[in-house]
């Protein structure tokens, strides 16, 4: 994955995440110095939640993001770990108050029962995240149209919003949702 990321990191300009297998402050560090501005963690940080502890002391909370996938059951949402697949009866909104207290610098936030539904982003979880934690959250999972960037933004009230298929089968073009949000008065970089 190094390898990976210095090459996109050579030829991309824009703040580079990555996550995905990366359980060490050895890996962390490998991968920043690839190149990466930031990395995202959330199976290792279930299995080791020191981990956030570690990472953030040592490189600095704004390059931990710490990725939780939540879905709903009997109304709580429950944390899912190994790419949403493995129930971990973790409860969500006490996981993401505990990474927050463990210094991770950013939540990205997966709706687990919208994500690929093209229904919106979950705004009744980003609401209930939304009261109590004082990090940036990322909000993940169910865009399909325009409008469900402005509902995540102002009803949601995510810091900043994850959308996948929309872009990748050119659906909508970032351009069009800047310039959406732009003329809905949410502060966008053009």
């Amino acid at each position: 994955m190094v390898n990976v990321v210095k090459k996109t990191a050579n030829e991309v300009f824009i703040p580079l995440t990555v996550g995905g297998g990366i359980s060490s402050i050895s890996d962390i560090q490998a991968l920043l110095k690839a190149g990466a501005d930031k990395i995202s963690i959330n199976s290792a940080a279930i299995k080791n939640p020191n981990l956030i502890k570690e990472s953030s002391e040592y490189f600095g909370n704004q390059c931990v993001v710490v990725a939780v996938d939540a879905k709903k059951i009997d109304n709580d949402w429950y944390v899912y770990s190994h790419g949403g697949t493995k129930k971990t009866g973790i409860f969500a909104l006490e996981w993401i108050n505990t990474v927050q207290k463990l210094g991770a610098g950013e939540i990205l936030l997966t709706s687990m029962d919208k994500d690929g539904t093209k229904s919106g982003f979950d705004l009744e979880l980003l609401e209930k995240v939304s009261e109590f934690i004082k990090i940036p959250v990322i909000a993940s999972g169910g865009v399909g149209k325009l409008e469900h960037f402005y509902e995540g933004i102002k009803q949601g009230k995510a810091n900043a919003l994850l959308a996948a298929s929309v872009f990748h089968f050119n659906e909508i073009s970032i351009k069009e949702v800047k310039a959406y949000l732009l003329n809905k008065n949410v502060e966008v970089r053009i």
